[in-house]
């Protein structure tokens, strides 16, 4: 690549170029000893390198802008008062401060550039360029999105979006404009691209590309999904919603089928695409007995995040001293059972949502109609477990509009509107599946959901008998092979079926509550008909 490739972006003044470093490269240059503090990574036990992020563990949803302007002045659903979408509004004029920042940053130095697609379908797939000066970064890069050929990168032509990533730097005048801090992951939609100042995270490019297939896949009239996918030998797919410990990733990997991907899809008239080339999975707490693709996928070439390694290499997955979000990425190639790239399916006949109730209030399974398939959608509902460090053991809700709030672009009906449209048009069946507590206190055993599961991808649930719970308007099975009977009716696991009534009522309103934010536009409003009823 010529040095002067990089001028149109205004970066200046380069040393070197390396595009598209091998992984032997990537090893190579981000151990190099002269490197220090986070551009450093360390080779462990495992093979995988392992490196740290500084005070950014996680994304930083708070620092998100999208510059308003013509292009997005009617399209972004923007956050308001009411309405605590991560799409803050940044005036052009800002945006420009801010990219020069970036550009300063990288001018002169010798840097990495990864071109890489997003998304399996050549259709619609988006040209990506990624700028750096840390070759962790590139590796991330590398691994999280699909690698080119060598023919698809010498005609890789210009991109269709360009992401720069200035991690070193920040942005100075951030009090005087009124932003939330000096860091920043914004992006431009009239000059196709994202900047990111004062976070090493990885994730804000992972993310940041999937919002942006989140904006333009929809407005095609493909739906973009927040989901892992797998599919049988005879290439029945299903889709798994779900937000972090609900099983997610967990339900997915299954022995008995191939794996899709793990996080980010889409849904076209050819069937399911997977936007990525790898996977990103947590390592707080793994075991190689209960998650043994994960553990497997963690040798050379995979990249750890926040993980704790002594001098010796040797890693600490239970230590979540530095954050409970340790990560790791790999090629999806480290899975066994995995699609090979292109990294496709048909068209799913099951959409699963998964949740993980604290409040022991709805069914392990229960089988949704058109309009609950939209609401549970919208609601996107899960809820954890409350800390006991100050005596609180009430359970705390999270709702995240169609399982991930934080990466829409669009208005949450938007998605759920072209979620039903393709699941219409084969026959798809969903199924909301609670993978969290019931009465008893403890959480549903992982063989009965595996099984649940299992009656769903086979089908045989659709042959189980039925009753509707109220309150939720829920059509639940009354037995499904191999699963406890006395789980399957949620009121069962009560010694008094009173205090799961009082329950359910509490979470009933906090439904209702969080669905008012979706009833701005009339769709909205007709599915509130379709949740819980007091």
């Amino acid at each position: 690549m010529d040095l002067k490739a990089l001028e149109p972006y205004g970066i200046t003044g380069v040393a070197e170029i390396v595009r598209n470093p091998s992984y032997d490269q990537l090893f190579a240059e981000e151990s190099r000893p002269e490197l220090e503090g986070f551009e450093r990574a360390q080779e462990t036990e495992l093979g995988a390198m392992n490196v740290m992020t500084g005070i950014f563990t996680g994304r930083s949803p708070k620092d998100k802008y999208i510059v308003l302007d013509d292009a997005t002045r009617d399209t972004i659903w923007w956050w308001t008062a009411d309405n605590k979408s991560d799409n803050k509004p940044l005036d052009p004029a800002t945006w420009a401060e801010m990219k020069q920042c970036v550009v300063e940053q990288l001018s002169g130095k010798r840097l990495f550039v990864v071109d890489a697609f997003c998304g399996a379908n050549p259709d619609t797939r988006l040209k990506v360029r990624f700028i750096m000066e840390v070759a962790w970064q590139a590796h991330f890069v590398t691994n999280m999105f699909i690698r080119p050929s060598a023919e698809e990168l010498a005609n890789f032509g210009e991109p269709d979006f360009v992401v720069m990533n200035g991690s070193k730097t920040t942005y100075p005048k951030w009090q005087e404009k009124g932003l939330n801090s000096e860091n920043f992951s914004a992006f431009n939609l009239t000059e196709h691209m994202q900047i990111i100042g004062g976070t090493w995270y990885g994730g804000e490019m992972k993310k940041g590309i999937f919002s942006m297939m989140n904006y333009y896949l929809p407005r095609k009239g493909i739906a973009s999904m927040h989901c892992s996918a797998n599919k049988n030998e005879a290439g029945d797919v299903a889709i798994f919603f779900g937000l972090s410990g609900t099983g997610k990733t967990t339900l997915s990997a299954d022995p008995h089928r191939l794996l899709i991907g793990d996080d980010e899809h889409g849904w076209d008239d050819t069937g399911v695409f997977n936007f990525e080339g790898g996977c990103y999975a947590k390592t707080i707490n793994l075991d190689p007995e209960e998650e043994p693709d994960i553990y497997h996928a963690i040798k050379r070439d995979a990249l750890l995040e926040n993980v704790t390694v002594d001098e010796r290499g040797k890693i600490d997955f239970s230590d979540g001293s530095v954050t409970q979000n340790t990560r790791v990425s790999y090629p999806i190639e480290h899975i066994d059972h995995v699609v090979k790239p292109p990294s496709r399916g048909g068209h799913a006949t099951k959409v699963i949502f998964l949740t993980a109730d604290a409040f022991g209030v709805l069914p392990p399974v229960a089988k949704l109609d058109h309009e609950q398939t939209q609401y549970h959608f919208l609601s996107g509902f899960t809820a954890k477990l409350a800390g006991t460090e100050c005596g609180v053991t009430e359970p705390t809700p999270t709702f995240s509009a169609c399982f991930g709030a934080a990466f829409l672009s669009l208005h949450p009906t938007r998605y759920g509107q072209e979620l039903v449209k393709r699941m219409d048009a084969v026959g798809a069946h969903a199924y909301l599946v609670n993978t969290g507590w019931n009465g008893t206190g403890k959480r549903v055993a992982i063989h009965d959901t595996r099984h649940i599961i299992d009656a769903i991808l086979d089908g045989t649930i659709e042959q189980a008998p039925t009753i509707t719970l109220p309150i939720f308007n829920l059509v639940i099975p009354t037995k499904l092979h191999d699963v406890e009977p006395g789980i399957l009716d949620p009121r069962d696991t009560y010694a008094d079926p009173a205090q799961w009534q009082a329950k359910a009522e509490k979470l009933a309103a906090l439904f209702i509550k969080n669905f008012a934010a979706y009833t701005d536009i009339a769709h909205g409003e007709e599915l509130v008909r379709a949740g819980p009823q007091l």
